[in-house]
């Protein structure tokens, strides 16, 4: 190669070089850009990746993560158990489904849960503060919440003369 080549190639380097520089970050600026994120955002991010790694879908909650991370693993792990791994998966009993998750989430955090799975529903419901979440897995759509329970002691005044009657 001739000299005015060789300084053609490197100018061509070095024009290429400019128009795409390549960046490189020391760990010190990698460990600064990880400690900008405050907790509570590394802990949706970490919720984000178990939705992804779960394949669902998380539309809207006003829970705290660790029993996000809860509904979403158990509703997950209950559709995919299948009765033998050489027949072909059955369809999931939407019934069931529902019923395990109140049933799970009633005895981890006490009573009044409720829960509706379905491919199509509308629903319009009231919660205690940080006991709601909807999300979905494949086509299925999880509403889980609960609602406050006031146990009645003693009859009402106004329903003690209606048992008389």
């Amino acid at each position: 190669m001739d000299a005015m080549a060789s300084r053609r190639y490197k100018e061509e380097e070095a024009g290429l070089k400019q128009h795409h520089p390549t960046v490189q970050i020391s760990q010190p600026e990698a460990t600064v850009m990880t400690q900008d994120r405050s907790p509570a955002e590394e802990v949706r991010i970490k919720l984000a990746a178990i939705a992804l790694s779960l394949n669902v879908r998380l539309r809207s909650s006003d829970m705290p993560v660790d029993r996000q991370e809860r509904a979403l693993r158990y509703a997950r792990s209950f559709l995919d158990k299948s009765p033998s791994s050489a027949a072909p998966k059955p369809r999931p009993n939407l019934t069931l489904l529902a019923r395990a998750l109140k049933k799970e989430f009633d005895s981890a955090y006490g009573v009044a849960w409720h829960c509706v799975v379905g491919k199509s529903f509308g629903s319009f419901v009231t919660h205690s503060p940080g006991g709601f979440i909807y999300f979905s897995i494949d086509s299925l759509f999880i509403l889980l919440f609960k609602t406050e329970v006031q146990l009645v002691t003693e009859l009402e005044p106004s329903s003690q003369s209606v048992d008389s009657l």
